[in-house]
This record gives structure tokens, sequence and C-alpha cells, in this order.
């Protein structure tokens, strides 16, 4: 398992470092986009550049040259942008080395790219943490509550209902939640409030995109636990336990909900990463200040250098929660021994 546990890590940055590559060739070869900003802090940007590789001083004779001038008195800036291979071992060379990132040319001129991330990240997990947290408990209550009430009118109902919240999206959710309990009834914020408002306040402030998550997730842990369950139940080893003399409940709590368990388990990391990616348009509607949003956002400003940072979250992420999910088999089934040789 160790050594299976390292392979897999290694494979992963290597997976990482092949996309974050090509994300950053592809969009290095997009038209540059001049920062906007105040002459002072432009000029501090263009030096930055050159200081880190990314921009040459060029000559004032060379006209077919693309170049960025800028002036300050007397003092003219010459820059011509370096080829994108030349680019990309730079970039490469100031994050081993540095850690440096690069600075973002729209959002905050300037300011590092890990530090807008940095300031932006706590939001978005604490979100998805209390989506993810609240989701799992309910679905596996209504899954288990159906697969009991097989073929009854409990279990239509509740097989009904999660096909409609599988199939209605997220932000269609939150829009319906906005206007009904935020703008119609008054009774919740209708955006994220800022860090001074009340305690009250922000604590209300989670309802509506957590729901907003939370329905979709609940709906696909009661639908798997409502199938596992009910494939368990009819199954000959459940029959052979009624027969030793365990009673229905016993049966149910002892051997059919620990098998349902297996393929479930790991499906709550699988789930996290929905409810992740789910939550970068919920963040825009509801003005969260995570980095699903800011992910929008700099996109929409080409922001290049926040975009790759967040790229870089997003994938590590849904590349460990992967593993994660591999290895909670061989947890919740011991017989299960991922990497074991025959």
């Amino acid at each position: 398992m160790l050594r299976y546990t390292l392979q897999r890590i290694g494979l992963i940055f290597v997976t990482a470092f092949i996309i974050l590559t090509l994300s950053f060739i592809l969009m290095k070869l997009l038209p540059f986009e001049r920062p906007v900003g105040l002459i002072d802090q432009l000029i501090a940007f263009y030096e930055k550049e050159v200081a880190l590789g990314y921009f040459t001083r060029v000559d004032p004779s060379t006209p077919e040259l693309a170049q960025v001038i800028l002036t300050r008195g007397e003092i003219q800036y010459l820059y011509r942008q370096t080829p994108v291979i030349s680019q990309y071992f730079t970039w490469l060379n100031n994050i081993v080395t540095r850690w440096d990132w690069g600075t973002s040319t729209a959002i905050s001129l300037n300011v590092s790219a890990i530090e807008i991330i940095g300031q932006r990240l706590p939001f978005s997990m604490q979100l998805n943490f209390v989506a993810l947290f609240t989701s799992v408990p309910f679905g596996f209550i209504l899954g288990i509550w159906a697969a009991l009430k097989k073929n009854k009118l409990t279990d239509h109902v509740i097989s009904t209902s999660i096909m409609v919240f599988i199939s209605i999206p997220s932000f269609v959710v939150i829009s319906f939640l906005m206007g009904i309990f935020a703008y119609g009834l008054g009774w919740l914020p209708s955006q994220w409030p800022s860090s001074s408002a009340d305690a009250t306040t922000r604590t209300l402030a989670f309802v509506i995109p957590v729901a907003a998550l939370s329905f979709g997730t609940i709906a696909g842990f009661a639908r798997f636990t409502r199938a596992e369950l009910t494939e368990i139940m009819s199954s000959e080893f459940l029959l052979l336990a009624r027969t030793k003399g365990l009673t229905k409940a016993q049966a149910i709590i002892r051997h059919a909900m620990r098998n349902s368990l297996v393929p479930l388990v790991p499906g709550i990391i699988g789930q996290f990463i929905g409810i992740l990616s789910g939550s970068i348009v919920l963040e825009r509607l509801y003005g969260i200040p995570g980095i699903g949003g800011l992910f929008i956002t700099a996109i929409q400003q080409k922001d290049y250098n926040v975009v790759m940072v967040d790229m870089a979250i997003y994938t590590l992420i849904g590349l460990f929660a992967t593993l994660l999910v591999d290895l909670t088999y061989g947890i919740v089934d011991p017989r299960i021994r991922m990497g074991a040789r025959k």
C-alpha cells in the first residue's frame, strides 16, 4: 500500500505538470493583454516582467518589433515579449526556485497571484466542506428510507424527488432560492455579506449557497444508497443471516449496511469534487469572494497568472481526491489491497 501510494503521488505531480504546462503554453499563445493602471503601476509591472525574464529590453531602432512604450519624464521603456518556450522555462524556474507564480495584470495589478488566491481560498473551502457534511447524512438517510420502503409510496416520492433534483442544475436552484427566500420573503441575505456584517447575517448567508450545492449531492447519495441497499437486501447471504435467527433490523444493520458502504464511502470524496466544480458558478451568482468566482473573472479579464494558480489548485485537489477514493476502498473493505501483488 505504501509503495502504491508513493507511486500514485508521483503520477499526480507528473499529471499536474503536464496539465499546467499545456495550459501555460496555450494561454501564452493568446494575444498579450496590456495591464490597466496608473503610469507608475504600469512601469513597476513591466520592470518586474523584465526582471523575471518574460520581457526583454529592445533597441528603439528596431520598429518591426512589438513594443510597449511607457514614458516617465525623459525615460522611455521599450519591451518585447520573448518566445513562448523561453517564457515557459522562465516561469518554471521562478516557481521552483522562488515560488513566484507571477503577479496579477487585471484583478489587482502587481499583487502576487498566490496572495490573491490565498485570500479567497478559505471562503471556497468553507462553503464546500459545509455543503459536503450537510449532504452526506441526508443522502444516506433518504436512500436507506427508500430502500426499506421499496415500491411503496414513500419510495416513489423519494425516487421522483431524486430524479428532479439531479436533473436541475445548481445555478437554477440558487436562482430559485434567492428569488423566494431573499428577494421575496426577505428571510435570507440576497448576496454574500461583507466581513463587517454581524455573526447572524454571516451565518444565514450560508443557507442559500449550501442548499443549492447540497440538493443535487443529496439526490446522488440517496440514489446510490437505495440501489446498493436494495440489491444487497435481496442477496442470498442476507437471507442466510435471517434463517440463522437475526431479525430484519439486525440483518440490515450488521450485514446489508456494511456491504453497501463499500462503493458509497469512496463516492463521498468524488462528490466533493462535484461540489467544488459546481461552486464556481454559484460563487459568481451569490457574490462569494472565493476562488471559483475568481476563476471566471480572471478568464474574462485575461489575468493569466491568476488563472494558472487557480487551475493548479483545482487540478491538485481533483487528482489527490482520486487517490483518496482508491485508498478508501481498502479501508472500507479489508479484502481490497490496492497495488498488491497477485
